[in-house]
């Protein structure tokens, strides 16, 4: 029986953080959030270290993370770059040094229609940042999440899914022109295939795990190599340049972003359930296939995952082409 489809949570597009978690208490649970020091990630850590949790947060830029984090109680920032392979890898030998069980593992970081860059590697950055460094950091903090007894790993994809299947004649546009969102779009559809195998092969090591689209949601940083003109005639700016806020078209607060991230990590509703995609704080439905490369910017929402974000086939085989580019 497959697991893709709403349960009917109680709780919708307009939900907040402050809603989900609600009487949950997080104290004595460790978390780490990539990305956290911005946007959806910041709001997640906060609200994680509100319910007690002890928070690390992996950053690039220690100085500019502690200056966000400032005045968080139980938070921890330690260096870490996802493009860079040895930089994640000294990350998790420390987390796993210090011996703690590792509860959520919320992987939020990720760029968005980036010019062509390559890394060190020579991979496309999107898929290299969205996908692959948290690939190798989810299986090198493996022992810490199976300490935990009972874990969850969440990554944040996007409905940009639509954009792109995982191409996997040309992952990295070395034989094919560069697109930023085909390329965009191929990270995040890997997120949710990421998730479905995560959690078919953690089972049994009591991790589960969970993808999402938070919103559009302006004002994170992940927009910033959108110009003013494409956010406007994308339906996500007003005519003075103010983000509308809508959140029935998807059009959210960092708060209402955050959300389904957070109830992805915490909700007790899916206790017994995972590998699947979410929105609005809820198990999202299959999509029908001519939802396939919808504009992410026409201020309009179709719900749903794509088919070929879940196929169980190219969520197996992401997993060996990761572990074989990753030499992991």
């Amino acid at each position: 029986m497959h697991t893709q489809h709403p349960i009917g949570s109680g709780f919708g597009a307009a939900t907040t953080t402050v809603e989900v978690i609600a009487g949950i208490q997080l104290t004595g649970k460790h978390a780490i959030v990539t990305g956290g020091y911005s946007g959806l990630g910041l709001e997640t850590v906060r609200t994680l270290a509100a319910a007690g949790a002890e928070v690390i947060v992996p950053a690039r830029d220690i100085a500019r993370a502690r200056h966000a984090l400032n005045g968080i109680k139980g938070v921890e920032v330690v260096e870490m770059d996802l493009m860079d392979t040895n930089s994640i890898d000294r990350f998790a030998a420390q987390m796993l040094a210090a011996g703690r069980p590792l509860d959520l593992l919320i992987n939020s970081a990720g760029i968005m229609a980036t010019p062509l860059v390559r890394d060190g590697r020579g991979f496309e950055s999107q898929f290299a940042t969205n996908h692959l460094g948290h690939f190798q950091l989810t299986l090198r903090l493996w022992p810490a999440l199976q300490r935990a007894g009972s874990a969850r790993v969440v990554s944040v994809s996007s409905k940009g899914h639509r954009y792109s299947p995982v191409v996997f004649e040309d992952m990295m546009f070395e034989r094919r022109a560069y697109d930023r969102w085909a390329a965009y779009g191929q990270s995040k559809t890997a997120n949710i295939l990421f998730a479905a195998e995560l959690d078919l092969r953690g089972r049994t090591d009591g991790i589960r795990a969970f993808s999402l689209h938070p919103g559009s949601i302006l004002g994170t940083g992940l927009e910033r190599h959108l110009s003013m003109e494409e956010l406007r005639q994308g339906g996500v700016l007003d005519e003075y340049g103010k983000p509308i806020r809508d959140p029935h078209r998807q059009l959210k607060t960092v708060e209402q972003g955050a959300a389904t991230l957070v109830w992805c990590a915490i909700s007790p509703q899916l206790d017994d359930r995972g590998g699947v995609y979410c929105e609005n704080c809820d198990i999202a439905s299959i999509m029908p296939a001519h939802g396939e490369g919808a504009d992410m910017l026409n201020g309009s929402f179709v719900s749903g995952v794509l088919p070929y974000a879940i196929d169980p086939h190219a969520a197996a085989r992401l997993w060996d082409v990761s572990e074989q580019l990753l030499g992991i």
